[in-house]
């Protein structure tokens, strides 16, 4: 159930403390992120209406560099020709140590910046590549009288997560996301892989052998240091982690599971290669019912004791601390700005 704010207010509740950490647009959902090639025109006309929070126009890995002239030039076409009210839009450029870079930035924000929300950035090894971005941005829209557009991360080598924490601090005033891409990263590190983002099998470890001389294979999460760390550098800085491509569109069962260990380690969305992904990325990053019914017990919990001049909370016998209460109120913020989208 998603709990609109005046069945919240009836109960005590002060909207600006629980929704109050979304009014920076910095804090746009971003449950999914649906990747469109920018060389492709019949997705670009389709994109704005799949139902993803973030749809991003890829300049950059799904252009062949013999298109990257004419991917540029539909895109600008398609910023310009379709209703993108329904998501945000971000445009992927290519990385500053290419001579693509500094045209699709000057060419898609001088012609469509006021639709464009953000410019993601790839192959980020470190500060300056993001500094360099910035300062074109901020000629461009003091030039133009243009609103300010922000810009997301993509840590994809060994470089970038090694500076990750750098990374998350440069340019404050427009930073908002990390995402974390997984292929490039995993040719950077050399790891062995079978898919972009799947599982591999050999990243196991055997339990000790039975009566029978069995032992039980444990498989882990190849990508849980990198993502986890990630994670930390984007909360600690007010940045949104994200988590990037799985590849087996035909698998959806995998994405979710991927989604899910993301999700569960503190991430806030994933993006979708394919239109069929935006769907299972949404879900798995909206609270649940579950999770909604406990956040709003907590917080009437915290109410009522408050009320009556309590200074410990409990819920079904057990106390609820300070921690609790702000995962509670992050919940139900959620909720309240999924809605609002709706």
């Amino acid at each position: 159930m998603v709990y609109d704010a005046a069945h919240r207010l009836r109960n005590g509740y002060n909207k600006e403390r629980t929704i109050g950490r979304f009014k920076n647009v910095k804090d746009r959902l971003h449950r999914s992120e649906l990747a469109v090639p920018g060389s492709n025109p019949a997705m670009l006309e389709k994109a704005p209406y799949r139902g993803a929070d973030i749809v991003f126009l890829d300049l950059e890995d799904a252009v062949a560099p013999a298109d990257k002239e004419s991917a540029r030039k539909h895109t600008i076409h398609a910023l310009k020709s379709y209703d993108w009210s329904k998501c945000s839009v971000s445009v992927r450029i290519n990385a500053v140590d290419t001579h693509w870079c500094y045209r699709d930035i000057i060419d898609v924000v001088e012609q469509t910046g006021n639709t464009v929300d953000t410019l993601l950035v790839p192959m980020v090894g470190k500060p300056e590549h993001l500094e360099f971005v910035a300062t074109l941005l901020s000629q461009i829209e003091a030039h133009l009288g243009l609103k300010k557009i922000n810009m997301h991360a993509l840590i994809e080598t060994a470089m970038g997560m090694a500076n990750v924490e750098a990374i998350a601090q440069a340019c404050p005033d427009r930073m908002e996301a990390l995402a974390f891409g997984v292929a490039d990263y995993s040719a950077s590190t050399q790891a062995r892989t079978t898919s972009m983002g799947g599982a591999n099998s050999n990243y196991m470890i055997l339990g000790d052998p039975d009566e029978n001389g069995q032992r039980t294979r444990y498989l882990g999460n190849q990508w849980h240091f990198a993502m986890s760390r990630m994670i930390v550098a984007c909360r600690a800085y007010g940045l949104r982690p994200i988590d990037g491509p799985f590849s087996d569109i035909n698998d959806p069962e995998g994405y979710l599971a991927h989604a899910r260990a993301f999700a569960a380690l503190g991430g806030e969305g994933k993006w979708a290669i394919h239109p069929s992904q935006i769907e299972l990325a949404n879900a798995v990053f909206t609270p649940s019912d579950e999770e909604a019914d406990r956040a709003q017990a907590i917080l009437d919990a915290m109410e009522q004791a408050a009320a009556e001049g309590k200074g410990a909370v409990t819920l079904n016998g057990e106390m609820i601390d300070g921690a609790s209460i702000k995962q509670a109120q992050l919940v139900i913020s959620k909720l309240e700005q999924i809605k609002g989208k709706a």
